[in-house]
């Protein structure tokens, strides 16, 4: 199927087995192995499947083109071997996939049609057997084996039996195997398979997959760690970028199927043992900082609820609600298989006009529709204007949830004004917008918002009616008469509506605050009941504060030995016996640690003086985390903390 991922792949059959384990059956997992798959797709068995599909004349014959004369030739020792191959699919394209997923096709729909389970991504082949007993799974298990071999020889492709695993998957305490074989050769049974990047064990812990994973990941730390050091080596945002964009995606990999083994106490201590030390290369902080401490300063969350957003957020794409929106409609893309064929689609184009001189030169319309979308005091709207000459004769407004964007409040626009279309008497429209974003996505067919793919239909339709419809970005605010009537009426309609709202799906943006905002109310639970991390707490008592502040100051180095109280300090020095006493050089009976020379040291009241006076606020304890966080203290409260460190770093080297 079209838009399917390895992900889709692998939610579908983990949950199928769970359920059929919660049912209390025995459960039999076979995943088949073909023998140089693509390269073993035999040329004239494609051929019967593309006119069985009634591909189309042009499109069989430009293949077949392609599937003749072919040979494969060796140059080897100076000698070359040349020899006609018939079998083989386009490699490295997306033709290949779809040839082999054309020629397997055959087998998938035949073996659904004798009841047995099957599921194929590309040349992976699984299929799931369920019963009471082993016996009922070794009967129905060996009969399916036994047809997908005799498929395999009549399709040219072989099936290797030796290289084809099972397992079995239970809950049950007392069981007996299934004993399955395939063309005489017994298959053995396994206590673990690897399915499409994803290690399944026979209790659907995924212990092993989480440890595989992290395994991965720890790999990449130690080379990252080579070249990125306290005081020299790769920017932080460099390292961010790096964990972002590939250690998150090894460790997420799939995490929709396995996301609840992730809550393990065990599974958790593998994936803080990875984030630890990209956490602490983030801050530029010194490897005896906590867990707690290094992810509140990098500004990331923990693994383990990174795992559960992105679970949540597969499940609300395919349209599993959220709590927190009841009954609500998440907003999700159209199926590619419900659009258009392409060789229907119109080439759609929008003008783009500056001024009021460009807008009356292309006035040449019999109706002009002037559309905009409108958030304000939290509320959204959308409105046309519809013109005819000089002057407005109707228009429209329309409401929307709170939680929808101006993005969908223009695409709504758009869509209104387009259906409006089909409805006028009118031969010729011209359609205004100053949402260019909205415009490129109408315009675009490959974008399948649900909103821009009903205004491309209805301007399709318009076209077969005859009507002539030109899209307009015209610049917002420019005092264009018919863009700000309509962004009046845009504002009217979010502010004095009272009715139900005419579209009210969530869209996506939305449902990743939501969860956001639930995964950091379990971080700041986990932070402030934690028994780490005690300096940093009295600058960021809460972890979800500390999120929203940490991207702005971006603590390194200096700053970062003070928010976490490791640093060149002699009493973390004393520690490790890198200094003879602990003791500030002010008092003997005081120990050197960075709250004790930020409140107290009299060392450095000369330097607390200069700040009260410029700030006029003291620094006490129990303020700290006022003054980092406000926005008139902030910078000059950080330069302080960095001056203080200074000073008493080089004089402690000395």
């Amino acid at each position: 199927m079209p838009q399917r991922s390895t992900e889709d792949a692998l939610y579908t059959l983990v949950h199928r087995i769970q359920g059929k384990i919660e049912l209390k059956k025995l459960v039999t997992l076979v995943s088949l192995d073909i023998e140089g798959a693509f390269d073993s797709a035999w040329w004239p068995a494609i051929r019967i499947r593309l006119a069985e599909e009634k591909c189309p004349v042009n499109v069989r014959r430009l293949l077949d083109s392609y599937l003749e004369c072919r040979s494969v030739k060796v140059r080897y020792a100076g000698e070359e071997v040349s020899r006609d191959t018939e079998k083989g699919c386009v490699q490295g394209s997306i033709g290949g996939p779809i040839l082999w997923n054309l020629l397997l096709d055959p087998l998938l729909k035949e073996l659904e049609n004798r009841g047995h389970y099957v599921q194929a991504f590309a040349d992976d082949v699984v299929m799931v057997f369920d019963g009471d007993t082993a016996e009922e799974i070794t009967r129905e298990a060996n009969a399916a084996l036994s047809f997908v071999q005799k498929w395999g020889v009549r399709s040219k492709l072989k099936f290797a039996p030796h290289k084809t695993c099972a397992m079995l998957l239970t809950r049950k305490l007392k069981y007996d195997t299934p004993r399955l074989s395939m063309n005489g050769v017994a298959i053995a049974m396994s206590n673990q398979i690897k399915i499409l990047g994803l290690i399944m064990d026979n209790k659907l812990t995924f212990n092993q997959h989480i440890a595989a994973q992290t395994r991965k990941a720890l790999d990449i730390y130690k080379q990252l760690a080579r070249t990125a050091k306290i005081n020299w080596g790769l920017h932080p945002e460099v390292i961010r970028l790096i964990y972002t964009a590939t250690i998150e995606p090894i460790v997420m990999y799939a995490a929709a199927a396995w996301a609840p083994a992730a809550n393990k106490i065990g599974a958790r201590k593998l994936l803080n043992s990875v984030q630890r030390g990209f956490a602490q290369k983030l801050c530029k902080s010194y490897r005896t900082v906590s867990l707690h401490s290094a992810l509140t300063l990098a500004g990331i969350l923990p693994l383990d609820l990174r795992i559960q957003e992105a679970a949540a957020l597969y499940e609300t794409k395919r349209g599993s609600p959220l709590p927190e929106l009841g009954d609500r409609e998440t907003e999700s893309r159209v199926g590619f298989a419900e659009t258009p064929h392409p060789a229907s689609h119109m080439d759609i184009r929008f003008e783009c006009l500056e001024d009021q001189r460009q807008v009356d030169r292309r006035n040449v319309q019999e109706v002009r529709i002037f559309t905009d979308g409108s958030k304000i005091e939290g509320k959204v709207g959308a409105a046309l204007s519809i013109w005819k000459g000089e002057s407005e004769v109707r228009n429209q407004k329309f409401s929307l949830s709170a939680y929808c964007t101006v993005y969908q409040a223009e695409l709504l626009a758009i869509c209104k004004a387009t259906g409006g279309v089909l409805k006028g008497r009118e031969k010729s429209y011209g359609l205004y917008s100053d949402s260019r974003a909205a415009l490129e996505t109408v315009a675009n067919h490959s974008s399948l918002h649900p909103l821009a793919v009903e205004s491309r239909e209805n301007l399709r339709k318009a076209f077969i009616q005859g009507k002539d419809v030109s899209l307009f970005w015209i610049k917002a605010h420019a005092g264009l008469l018919g863009n700000e009537r309509a962004d009046d009426l845009a504002k009217e309609a979010a502010l004095a509506s009272k009715r139900k709202a005419d579209y009210d799906r969530c869209p996506i943006s939305h449902a990743k605050n939501i969860i956001r905002a639930r995964s950091i109310l379990i971080w700041d639970d986990r932070y402030k009941t934690g028994e780490t991390a005690a300096v940093t707490k009295l600058f960021f008592p809460s972890a979800g504060e500390a999120y929203r502040l940490i991207r702005k100051i971006k603590p390194a180095g200096l700053l970062t030995q003070v928010l976490t109280g490791h640093g060149g300090f002699s009493q973390y020095l004393h520690r490790f016996k890198c200094r003879e006493s602990p003791s500030c050089d002010c008092d003997p009976a005081k120990d050197q640690s960075i709250l004790h020379l930020l409140v107290e040291c009299p060392i450095h009241d000369r330097a607390r003086y200069d700040f009260s006076q410029k700030t006029k606020e003291q620094i006490k304890l129990d303020n700290l985390h006022e003054l980092i966080g406000n926005k008139n203290t902030s910078i000059p409260f950080i330069t302080f903390c960095e001056t203080i460190c200074k000073i008493t770093i080089n004089k402690n080297k000395n």
